[in-house]
């Protein structure tokens, strides 16, 4: 289930080339894009989300990295050098005011949005009475890798496929069920912005087969994307969904196959 892609915003002042405002950043967020950069100053508390395929570096000893796919906090520090990061400043994380970031542009209600038709979801259709929104989609880049290989198919990498990266934020408030569903057409992995949630896996479209609950706090990525490569390459997921124990909001990092190989200007 996803988004909407809207247009670009301008870098912030002061910043490199590379660097510009996500176009769903608001006075609840703060989302930044930084491409292919030696080094990026984040200031204050942040989740820094590596969205690309190497590993990205905080400059601290000792030097460890955030691996692709992946997430953090840091606190007043520099990150690089990088190839593909989303920099998130939320300003409430307790959740006491979150829900009020469905009133910014662009965000809808999921049930709206989409209606009751059952090829979203691969079963049952989409329950519009969920009180889930979703935010605008941005468009973040391209990156390249096997997917084979990075869904841990095979041990060695062949071939790199160019993949674009889309993101979008989403709120639901405590105690919801986000519906079940398996359906998407991309690769897709959750970062916890705000509040508490879990993404949970089900053995069919019924919350009695729950199989896998993965708690989500703030700075959390799923470790793993959730599907797999079936026979004709197309993503295979198991039924699952998000879970809101208190008012949420995530972001959803989605990788589309492209038909073009990547161009000299896109970033890995």
């Amino acid at each position: 289930m996803n988004g909407t892609t809207t247009g670009e915003r301008p870098a912030p002042a002061g910043h490199p080339r590379g660097v510009r405002a996500m176009n769903f950043t608001g006075p609840h967020v703060t989302a930044t894009v930084v491409r292919d950069v030696a080094e990026y100053r984040v200031d204050g508390r942040a989740i820094v989300v590596n969205c690309g395929t190497r590993d990205a570096y905080v400059d601290a000893a000792p030097r460890r990295p955030i691996p692709p796919l992946t997430s953090t906090i840091v606190v007043d520090s520099t990150i690089g050098p990088a190839g593909l990061l989303i920099v998130l400043h939320v300003r409430d994380e307790t959740g006491g005011t979150l829900a009020g970031i469905t009133a910014e542009p662009g965000w809808e209600l999921l049930g709206e949005a989409i209606g009751d038709d059952p090829g979203t979801t691969g079963g049952l259709p989409f329950d519009r009475k969920t009180p889930l929104w979703r935010g605008p989609q941005d468009t973040v880049g391209q990156v390249a890798f096997d997917p084979a290989h990075l869904l841990r198919e095979t041990a060695t990498p062949g071939a790199p496929q160019p993949f674009e990266v889309r993101a979008n934020l989403w709120f639901a408030p405590a105690g919801t069920d986000c519906f079940i569903h398996r359906l998407h057409d991309f690769v897709e992995v959750h970062t916890q912005v705000a509040g508490l949630g879990r993404m949970q896996k089900f053995a069919a479209q019924d919350h009695t087969t729950l199989y896998q609950d993965i708690p989500m706090s703030p700075g959390h990525t799923t470790a793993d994307p959730f599907c797999s490569l079936g026979p004709d390459g197309s993503f295979t997921y198991p039924w699952h969904q998000y879970y809101a124990d208190t008012d949420c909001v995530w972001l959803a990092i989605e990788y589309h196959r492209v038909t073009r190989r990547p161009s000299s200007g896109d970033t890995t």
